[in-house]
């Protein structure tokens, strides 16, 4: 289906007598100096109405116009197309005929648009019509908002196959730990719409896909992905169980369970992301990877999705990217001014070695994309080797692993001393090949970023020993290492102070000045804003050491840790306890949290 322009849309508008040749030419003018299409500043400066222009724009491109105030909308049809696909391209069905389906629509869809509606519809041709954007919100709120208010019966389930246990539907959304995302209602409903099914043979793969491509399913799926992203998550677990299928979402470093789903949901929802992001759907007996590209709100997605078999069936993990929150500045990682300033002058530094350590999910790779959108510039040659590349950055070299090819950390970086580099960002020093290259790059005139798994700064040299590095090259290359951690912020909304024994805080590093000193300190309550966690949003906790000469005299000497850990804090280094206490007592976050994410087994 192709949209073509065909007329003027200013020219309809005054044949019309709806606007004057004067009010025409004083929008044009306007548009010199304004962002937006022609027929929107006709309405924005109030010569037509909304109404109007997209009757306007209809006659231009040979498409029907639809008054929905005056049309009768069929709400079954309006009904079969999931509103998360309705919402995203920007249209509501109207009307249906057999296999014909009549849509409003506020912009000509394009042809993927189209598809989408063809394959959730299971519609074969589309008719589409423009009518005012402002009514079809109207209509899609009230229709979609009634039905969400339909219950799905959950005692005797008809859609439950025979000889299984019925799964409960929530009715309430989900739970108050994880906020009502209004994720269920639209599931209710395309639940309700699945009707009887029996069980998939795994073998069957006919069958699988068929279920895969049911628009209930693909309703399910389309929701899960965008509840979540409207829910600030960064992984959505999709797990089936003995009777049910859980799907949980990570927001703020912490699972919440949305709901469970009936376990006949399990293998269709399951091969429905499977397809999604590429996947063999008949293979089930092994791990698989893909990715699932998704524009959302005029903002691009990544989804790294990862399937594992278990005993109950097929686990998906999906890793939500959002491109537009890695090219964050260093100010806004939550560093101290003291931790920033030393950071930039250190990698302001023509070459050596600069770590970040930390536990999977600590934020490593955000700072070291931060860094590297700081220091990138057309002077500067930066080369990367990641596993797998999670951001593509404008003018730097990026090189993904890919080991059957060959393609590993170590061979990539002996290729990339030939590339004539300035900085080399590895993803991961992993083993003694890799970190001897890196070493050797920092040797040589380069600037070298890497992360490590250690606890502490300090054990990230030692790390090194242990991999078998020598300790006379680790001290003429290593500048600095960075531990982190991420925390989660108090929700500003419904922030409270409240106070407590200062001997509380021996833990924290903290020094009482008196036995009866008390110290205010900050929680969040709960509210609708941080779905009544009482948190919203991370920040970093960090524990800098700068590599001086007494430091690099206690490696070549093979020192104790505890002994370089002295050291690094004579040296001005603030450890990860007491970054976090400074920042629990700004009111940035809470001691509990500062526990949580600092302290691990044998600490006090």
């Amino acid at each position: 289906m192709a949209f073509t322009t065909k007329k003027d849309i200013g020219e309809i508008l005054i044949a019309k007598k709806i606007i004057t040749p004067e009010q025409l030419d004083e929008a044009k003018k306007t548009q010199l100096t304004a962002k937006g299409e022609l027929y929107q500043i006709i309405s924005d400066l109030g010569f037509a109405s909304e109404k109007a222009v997209a009757a306007a724009r209809a006659e231009a491109a040979g498409l029907r116009f639809a008054d929905l105030s005056s049309t009768k909308i069929d709400e079954a049809a309006v009904l079969s197309v999931p509103r998360t696909i309705a919402e995203k391209h920007k249209f509501i069905a109207i009307g249906r005929s057999g296999n014909k389906l009549l849509i409003a629509v506020s912009e000509p869809p394009s042809p993927m648009a189209i598809q989408d509606i063809k394959i959730a519809t299971k519609a074969q041709q589309i008719v589409a019509a423009m009518a005012a954007e402002a009514e079809i919100k109207e209509v899609a709120d009230r229709i979609y908002a009634s039905a969400a208010s339909v219950p799905v019966p959950v005692g005797d389930n008809p859609a439950a196959p025979a000889g299984e246990s019925n799964v409960p539907v929530p009715m309430g959304g989900v739970p108050a730990a994880a906020g009502n995302s209004g994720l269920s209602a639209d599931v209710r409903q395309a639940i309700a719409g699945l009707g009887a099914r029996e069980e998939i043979a795994d073998d069957d793969t006919d069958a699988m896909k068929e279920a895969a491509e049911d628009a209930p399913i693909i309703r399910i799926a389309y929701t899960i992905i965008q509840q979540a992203i409207q829910d600030g998550a960064s992984d959505i677990h999709v797990e089936p169980d003995r009777k049910s299928l859980r799907v949980r979402y990570r927001i703020d470093g912490v699972l919440h369970e949305v709901m469970p789903l009936p376990k006949y949901v399990d293998k269709p929802l399951i091969s429905r992301f499977k397809i999604m992001s590429d996947m063999n759907i008949a293979e089930r007996r092994v791990p698989q990877d893909g990715r699932i590209p998704i524009r959302w709100n005029n903002k691009d997605y990544d989804l790294r999705v990862s399937c594992l078999p278990t005993v109950h069936g097929e686990k998906i993990v999906m890793r939500i990217l959002d491109k537009g929150n890695v090219l964050i500045g260093l100010s806004q990682l939550g560093f101290t001014q003291e931790v920033q300033s030393q950071l930039e002058e250190i990698v302001s530094q023509p070459n050596g070695m600069f770590l970040t350590t930390g536990p999977t999910g600590s934020g490593k790779t955000t700072t070291l994309y931060s860094i590297l959108h700081r220091l990138n510039s057309v002077e500067k040659n930066i080369i990367t080797i990641e596993d797998p590349v999670e951001y593509q950055l404008s003018g730097i070299s990026q090189v993904q692993v890919h080991t059957k090819a060959g393609l590993t950390f170590a061979s990539a970086m002996r290729c990339f001393l030939r590339q004539d580099p300035d900085i080399i960002m590895v993803g991961e020093m992993r083993d003694l090949e890799t970190a001897s290259i890196g070493v050797e790059a920092a040797l040589t005139g380069h600037f070298v970023l890497s992360t490590l798994h250690t606890n502490d700064a300090p054990s990230a040299v030692t790390r090194l020993v242990d991999m078998g590095v020598e300790p006379f090259l680790i001290s003429a290359t290593v500048t600095a290492c960075l531990a982190q951690r991420l925390a989660r912020k108090i929700c500003p909304k419904c922030k409270v102070p409240y106070e407590v024994p200062a001997t509380e805080l021996r833990k924290f590093g903290y020094r009482p000045q008196s036995p009866d000193e008390v110290v205010t300190v900050y929680r969040g309550e709960g509210c609708d804003h941080c779905k009544r966690t009482g948190y919203k949003g991370r920040l970093g906790i960090y524990e800098l050491m700068r590599v001086n000469d007494e430091i690099r005299e206690l490696v070549v000497r093979h020192a104790p840790l505890a002994d370089l850990r002295e050291a690094a804090k004579a040296n001005s280094m603030h450890e990860l306890r007491e970054d976090g206490l400074e920042k629990a007592l700004n009111g940035l976050t809470t001691l509990d949290e500062v526990m949580r994410v600092v302290f691990t087994a044998g600490q006090d």
